[in-house]
């Protein structure tokens, strides 16, 4: 099986984006560009929490009800949810209602204002973990770079944040380029890597 798939204007693009409509745009788009807002790198993560054991087409799709449920991922705001806040999203049926991963996503609102203060921001932080650009895009669900930002991150008591979570997030944040080597957005995305100015450094 090949890597790619010929996309509706007949170039190739990575094979997974053909799995849902959706998928398209996104790929297109996002996944893979560079990232240096602290709440939208905090979302992505809380996603991908929240994602698992489901399909990213969930999330996807959920996804504006989750900016909503979450005050677009402000962390700051989130952190300071309580017990109440917690029963009003168990019965939003517009997000993923799983009593754990939310109480993650506050519990890690928290640790992520913490970081803040400590590091500055959190793309300061995590892009210090930008894993070494490999010829050939990775089949892998992990990494060296996502096993030891998932572990520091654990230390610092961050909750659903394993080294396959980290590693997904790592993917569509672009601190690794995954796309397919024949894959027509691959150069769009090593392109702007190329010109990011990393944060912190």
């Amino acid at each position: 099986m090949t890597a790619t798939i010929a996309g509706p204007d007949g170039k190739p693009r990575c094979r997974w984006c053909a799995a849902a409509p959706e998928f398209l745009h996104y790929h297109d788009t996002e996944w893979g560009f560079p990232v240096d807002d602290d709440h939208r790198l905090f979302e992505k993560l809380s996603l991908e929490g929240f994602q698992s054991g489901l399909s990213w087409r969930t999330i996807l799709n959920k996804r504006e009800n989750f900016r909503a449920a979450f005050h677009r991922f402000d962390f700051d705001r989130v952190a300071r949810f309580g017990a109440r806040d917690v029963a009003r999203l168990l019965k939003d049926e517009g997000i993923v209602r799983h009593r754990g991963k939310i109480e993650a996503v506050i519990n890690n609102a928290q640790r992520a204002r913490e970081l803040v203060q400590r590091e500055g921001s959190l793309a300061a932080y995590f892009w210090r973990y930008e894993a070494q650009q490999r010829s050939k895009p990775s089949a892998a669900s992990t990494s060296e770079a996502s096993i030891a930002l998932s572990k520091d991150l654990k230390k610092q008591g961050w909750q659903f944040v394993g080294p396959t979570t980290v590693y997904a997030f790592m993917q569509a944040m672009g601190l690794v380029n995954d796309h397919a080597a024949a894959c027509v957005v691959r150069a769009q995305v090593e392109r702007e890597r190329k010109g990011f100015a990393r944060p912190g450094a």
